[in-house]
This record gives C-alpha cells, structure tokens and sequence, in this order.
C-alpha cells in the first residue's frame, strides 16, 4: 500500500509539475501548441512498428488472445490504431473488440493524448482509430499498431507526413517494437529512414527493441542464423552503432503449428523461451512509464532552458540597440535645436524674436528631428539589426557541448520565430524570470524526481512489478467517467 501511494503521489507531482511549470513557458514562445501534459497524462504504450510483411498484426493478436487486428501477406491495413482495454465484459468473456471509434474522436477527447496530431491533417485523421478490447494484456498498457513500412515512392505517397506521424507517437510511447521479417531484414526504405533520422531524434535509444518475426519462416536453424547475421549487419549500418543491438526472436505458434506437418521445425524448441522474453519486455512498459516521465521533465526542461537563454542574450542585444538608438536620436534632436537657437539669434529677421520663441522653435526642431528618427531611420537600423541577429542566430547559444548543440538543434527554428516576429514584445526581464523558473525545475526539480526513484528503487523487491501495474490499474479506474 505505501509503495502504491509513492508511485501514485511521485507521477501526481511530476503532471502537476509540467502543468504549473513547463506549460505556460511552452505555450508562451510556441514550444508546444497544446498543454505538455496532454501527452503524458494517459496510461504507458506501446508503438509497433514494421514492413507490411513483419507480422505485426500476428503479433499483436497473439499478445491479445484473440484475432482483433487483420492479417495476410499483402497489405491489409492502412491505419493507426490504438488498441487499449474495455472492462465492461465479464472477465470469462472471449476477448474481442468491443468498441470502435474514429480518428476524429480519438483526436478531440481529452481522456487520449493525440491532440497534438491534429496537425497533421484530415487525410491522417481519416487513417488513425480506437479499438477497445477486453484482453487481459491490455490492463496495464495501450499498442498502438501502425500501417506496413514500404520501399516504393508511390505507394509512400499516403495524404500525409509518415515520418512525422511516426516521430510524434514515438515521443509518448513508453516502449517501441520494431519488426522484421525473414524475407527483408531491415531493406525497406521507410524503416531506413526511420532508425537513421526519426526515431534518434524523438526518442531514447533504450525504449526501442528489435523483433526479427515470423522466424517459422526460415527453413532451418543454419538459414535463421544467416537472416540474423545479415540484420545485424544492416542495423549497424542503418543506426551507425559499433555494437550490435539486442534482437528479440518471436513467431506465431499457430503458424508455426500449421508448418510443421510440410516442414522440418524442430528447431523452434530451442527458441521457445524467446517469445515469451519479449512479451515479459513489452509489459514492463508501465514500470518504465516513472522514469520516461522524468526524462520528460529533463529533457523539455532543459530544452526550454536553453530557448529562454537564447531569446535573453537577444532581449539584452535589443535593449541596448535601442538604448543606443535613443542616445542618437536625443543627441541629433539636441544638436538641431542648439542650430536652429544659434540661427534664430543671429539671423535676422529671427534675430528680432524674444528668446521664449526661439527657445520654441528650438524645441520644435529637436522633436521633429528625434520623430523622423524613430519613425524611419531607428526602423531601417532595427531592421538591418534584426537581419544580422538571424544571419548569426548560432550565435545567441553557447553550443559548448553535445546535448546542447543537440537541444539547440529542436529550439533553433522557434528562436528565428521569435526574432522575426515584429509583434513581439516580450521584455528581458519576463525572459529572465521565466528562465529562472525553468531553470530551477530542470537543476532542482529533474534531481528530486531522480532521487524519489531510486528510492523507488530501494523499496522495490521482486514483486515490484505487480504493485506498479496495480498502481495504474486503480488509477484508471479513478479516471474512467
């Protein structure tokens, strides 16, 4: 019960953190258009990915029990679907969906943390779905299975931004699987692009696994081990890593009960404790779901840190242009009074004029000349000002280390943003205030939630596990209308 209590109230104080914290900032300079929280307030996922030959859809159906996602060798499904669980049926119920919905439900409830995909537009909408299934699997965790990866520029051509798609569910899965087939390891050009470009650049390298599928396939032990070795091969070339990643192995048992009788299969019992290793690392995604949590808080933290430093250096580099700006227009605007004073009272027939007059016109003059100088000159100089700032915007980030030529990399765009936009009129010391807050979460706050997990740690025995999914089981119930 206390251990309950301690994961319940540490992931209450993180959400309330980026809430009170994170959000405001975020929203303020264009971050994020939606609140941060939105996509960490649901329950963990798990995002699948794979050609349209990798048996994802198989997969799948064998972790729920039942067949709830379409199969076959071609092509069969061409959506995004989130696949999560209906307790409304008895428990002794066969499983099946028992809910279906459509893209644009699932982007516009607020229970579902998509809001931020509507971005990408009605052609995607009309491809993403929910299906609620009453498999046990799903107590604790979503999937979300994907459509098939392909190699051919024309059948890329989906009505939308695949890789983006990709990128975004990426960030709030807790866990992504990755899978290949027998008879592609690892060819497909969309799965090139996203192990090379996507997936390093929205998420962790450890909440990604490597499935090679449908191992049934291969006609002996020899022939997996050669696909094995190749996939090794073509993952070390696609990620551009030394070593070679773990590769889970997994099959259909149903298949591979139907293939046994045409071929020799014998070399599956050495392999049987493969299939249930990877679906005992796909229900620890709610045990990673804390620690995602505080990489959450780290990693937006400190990249809005490090935006708020940048639009600071800019804020201090425009006040003291217009502080100098200023300068040149009061000392103009003096210069041409003292001239039209010494003119008037030495040139007749101004020279007749009382002194108050002139002193007038004195003024008249050093007004008009500092309001020409505001109304264009001080605009042409603050142009040419702003055009060099964005010529040399690397400039405003002090890019002395890795992640932070790395965080510079996700905030630069919004920099140039904010420079360019003419309306902007936040001031230095909101920017400074703002950093201070962000700042502090980021120092203080990201160390806290660190410290509270290895206490976590500390209290954790083998039964860990199980009071984690508890844990999340009662809080959907809390949430559930």
């Amino acid at each position: 019960m206390y251990r309950d209590n301690y994961i319940n109230a540490l992931r209450s104080e993180m959400l309330e953190m980026v809430a009170e914290k994170l959000t405001p900032v975020a929203m303020r300079y264009g971050y994020s258009d939606v609140p941060l929280e939105t996509t960490i307030k649901w329950r963990p996922q798990v995002l699948v990915l794979g050609s349209y030959s990798s048996g994802k859809s198989t997969l799948i159906n064998d972790f729920l029990g039942a067949k709830v996602q379409a199969t076959g060798q071609a092509p069969t499904d061409d959506s995004f679907t989130v696949i999560t669980y209906d307790d409304s049926l008895d428990e002794n119920a066969p499983v099946q969906v028992t809910e279906s919905r459509d893209g644009k439900y699932l982007l516009n409830d607020n229970e579902y943390p998509f809001e931020t995909l509507k971005k990408h537009g009605q052609r995607f909408a009309s491809h993403f779905r929910l299906k609620k299934v009453n498999s046990a699997f799903l107590k604790h965790l979503a999937i979300i299975d994907t459509p098939g990866m392909l190699d051919s520029i024309t059948e890329r051509d989906r009505g939308y931004n695949y890789q983006e798609v990709i990128g975004d569910l990426a960030q709030i899965a807790d866990l992504v699987l990755v899978l290949f087939d027998p008879h592609k390891a690892g060819t497909v050009r969309e799965i090139h692009t996203s192990l090379r470009d996507t997936l390093p650049a929205r998420t962790f390298e450890d909440r990604v696994l490597f499935v090679l599928n449908r191992i049934d396939e291969c006609a002996s032990m020899i022939d997996l081990l050669r696909v094995y070795g190749t996939l090794c091969w073509n993952l070390s070339q696609i990620t551009g890593r030394k070593d070679i990643p773990m590769i889970h192995l997994s099959y259909s048992l149903k298949a591979a009960a139907e293939d046994q009788a045409e071929r020799d299969l014998s070399y599956l019992s050495y392999l049987e404790n493969q299939r249930e290793e990877l679906k005992k690392a796909v229900m620890q995604a709610p045990h990673y779901r804390l620690d995602n949590l505080a990489a959450f808080v780290e990693t937006h933290g400190e990249r809005l840190a490090h935006l708020l430093e940048a639009l600071t250096r800019f804020y201090k580099r425009r006040r003291k242009f217009k502080l100098k700006s200023a300068v040149a227009a009061t000392g103009c605007g003096l210069a041409a009074g003292v001239a039209i004073f010494v003119l008037c009272a030495s040139t007749p027939p101004f020279s007749g004029l009382n002194a108050t007059l002139q002193l007038t016109l004195a003024g008249a003059a050093t007004l008009a000349v500092i309001g020409i100088w505001r109304m264009s000159i001080h605009s042409f100089l603050f142009g040419r000002f702003r055009k060099n700032t964005l010529k040399n915007v690397d400039r405003l980030a002090a890019l002395t280390t890795q992640t932070r030529r790395d965080n510079w990399e996700s905030i630069r765009t919004l920099v140039i943003n904010q420079i360019r936009d003419t309306s902007n009129r936040y001031s230095l010391g909101e920017a400074r205030r703002e950093y201070n807050i962000i700042w502090r979460v980021y120092e203080r706050g990201s160390k806290e939630i660190r410290e509270a997990l290895r206490e976590l740690e500390d209290l954790s025995d083998s039964k860990e596990l199980d009071f984690v999914l508890g844990n999340y089981a009662s809080m959907d119930q809390s949430q559930s209308p």
